[in-house]
């Protein structure tokens, strides 16, 4: 039986995180993904392989339900001894090896077994689940300051070809979230697919966009190995072209599909995470500072557990290299009405996500159109649809 471990302040406040042990359910996603293909090696049966997706998108969010959510917070004077406990930051650097083996298995298995066009998709789409999962990791170790976590955000971000997120997320996302400015922040009126086009390549752009400033400014060419945009490609490049020496032609697929499938990951959290939200344009042009009600938040324990407070975003966006054992929960502040993994599944049906997520924008702007980022395509139609002014 795990031993409390209890944190002490220097005024004496104690604080017991009984969260602790509970960090390791991050693991259960991958494990729950290579069930599968250990199943179908059993029984030779491909329904198996996407028993990963009935779990993740049905069971995950009934979880999620049934177990409710938790708002406790650790006391602000023990942050900083949870901050310095190796214990968090071991699980988090767990996850990448268990994150990159799970995407060779899979490689090496449809490489291996013939599979049906339908089983070969399967298995593609499970590996890119776990590839949004390293893409998570990634965020995690991204916002670290230590070299050896930076090159784990690096490696682990490689498989979903999306290594410049931690460049793009950090000094783009960040700066310009919920403004009009950020291809991360949906607008009001935005499905998730107009959002994709307009969030994938726009992360992309800004990011080499940044890193070629960074360097100009040094007096330095955005050619030379010191580029951490081409430092991210270049690391995709060697696994992909690996893989393909390895097992031949027949991973090419696997690895177009499982790229795009954990970039799509990713693009279902941004896409709800500012949903609408927009920052307040100061007198000297600027955006206010990031604010708590600029983020949705969710409390629910099974994705938080699973997604390492992830979904406690507005804490993230207000204290961005808090760790996630730190992060807090506001009251007051735009609330999701479930966990990311049942908003992923509403998210994906437009009609059913305006139903719901327009009318709680709404109201926490108190329908102030000055308050809310909308798409201008729809701005007219939204205003009359709900008679803003």
């Amino acid at each position: 039986m795990n031993k409390a471990v209890i944190f002490t302040a220097a005024d004496g406040t104690t604080y017991v995180d009984k969260k602790r042990h509970f960090w390791w359910f991050s693991l259960l996603i991958p494990s729950i993904a290579v069930a599968g293909p250990l199943l179908y090696q059993s029984y030779q049966q491909e329904v198996f392989l996407w028993l990963f997706f009935i779990v993740v998108y049905s069971l995950f969010p009934l979880i999620d339900y049934l177990m409710g959510e938790d708002t406790s917070n650790p006391p602000e004077s023990v942050i900083a001894a949870l901050e310095a406990d190796p214990f968090y930051s071991k699980i988090i650097r767990l996850n990448v090896p268990v994150v990159l083996a799970t995407f060779i298995y899979c490689a090496w298995f449809v490489a291996n077994h013939s599979l049906s066009y339908s089983g070969y998709l399967a298995v593609a789409l499970l590996a890119g689940s776990i590839g949004g999962h390293g893409l998570n990791i990634g965020h995690e170790l991204g916002h670290k300051r230590k070299k050896i976590d930076i090159w784990l955000a690096k490696l682990v971000l490689a498989p979903a070809a999306y290594g410049h997120f931690f460049i793009e997320h950090n000094r783009g996302h960040h700066k310009h979230v919920a403004t009009p400015d950020d291809p991360a922040s949906a607008k009001m009126g935005e499905t998730i697919y107009q959002f994709a086009l307009r969030e994938l390549p726009g992360a992309i752009k800004r990011a080499h966009q940044i890193e070629k400033t960074r360097l100009n400014k040094a007096g330095r060419s955005a050619l030379n190995l010191d580029n951490q945009f081409l430092q991210a490609m270049l690391l995709t490049l060697l696994l992909f072209i690996g893989l393909v020496v390895w097992l031949g032609p027949v991973v090419i697929p696997y690895l177009c599909i499982c790229a795009f499938w954990s970039m799509w990951q990713l693009t279902s959290a941004n896409y709800i995470e500012h949903y609408g939200l927009l920052r307040q344009k100061l007198a000297n042009g600027r955006y206010e500072r990031p604010q708590p009600h600029h983020s949705w938040n969710s409390n629910h324990i099974f994705s938080n557990w699973a997604l390492f407070h992830l979904q406690r975003h507005s804490d993230h966006h207000a204290n961005a290299t808090r760790s996630y054992q730190s992060l807090r929960h506001f009251d007051n502040l735009p609330t999701l009405p479930s966990g990311y993994f049942g908003m992923y599944v509403i998210a994906y049906l437009p009609l059913l996500w305006f139903r719901i997520m327009d009318k709680r924008l709404l109201a926490v702007t108190n329908y102030d159109i000055n308050k809310i980022n909308m798409l201008d395509d729809k701005r007219q139609q939204l205003i009359a649809k709900y008679q803003l002014s």
